[in-house]
């Protein structure tokens, strides 16, 4: 299908075409997944120093300490958020800071931030959650359906 819609191109969309090849802009993948690969690893390098510090200085233990550490890292990218820090970051590491939790942090404070002209209530609160709604929904269905895998294999005796 392709090649016949090649060769019904008029010469000047053909020149054209070609025009937009030697334009086009190539993107870096390689650079950029290196990017976000370090950048995602610093973040959770820092994670896992805060989840230490909660460990050895308030008493909790590797199992417990998941819940503030994640707290932690929200709280620290709605605050670079504030500043202005977390977008550079963000431009320069792309995905390597959006998949870690702090993008969810940098997305709900970013809708916060853009809507507060609106008011607290219907600009603040109504569009706080709009970008990070569908983070929390899959969340929360794909925590369900591992749970219910789990309960079904654990009835079976599987694991």
């Amino acid at each position: 299908m392709g090649d016949k819609k090649k060769q019904k191109m008029t010469p000047e969309q053909k020149k054209y075409q070609q025009l937009e090849q030697k334009h086009e802009l190539k993107r870096p993948v390689v650079k950029n997944c290196i990017k976000a690969f370090l950048v995602g690893g610093l973040i959770c390098t820092i994670g896992q120093a805060i989840t230490y510090f909660y460990i050895y200085f308030f008493d909790f233990t590797e199992q417990t300490a998941g819940n503030p550490t994640v707290a932690t890292m929200i709280f620290i990218s709605m605050l670079l958020t504030g500043f202005g820090v977390y977008d550079h970051i963000g431009q320069f590491a792309g995905a390597g800071s959006a998949v870690p939790v702090t993008g969810f942090g940098n997305s709900v404070i970013s809708a916060a931030i853009e809507h507060r002209t609106e008011g607290f209530v219907l600009g603040v609160g109504g569009n706080m959650f709009k970008l990070a709604g569908s983070v929390i929904l899959f969340g929360v269905f794909a925590a369900f359906v591992v749970a219910l895998i789990k309960t079904l294999l654990t009835m079976m005796g599987v694991i």
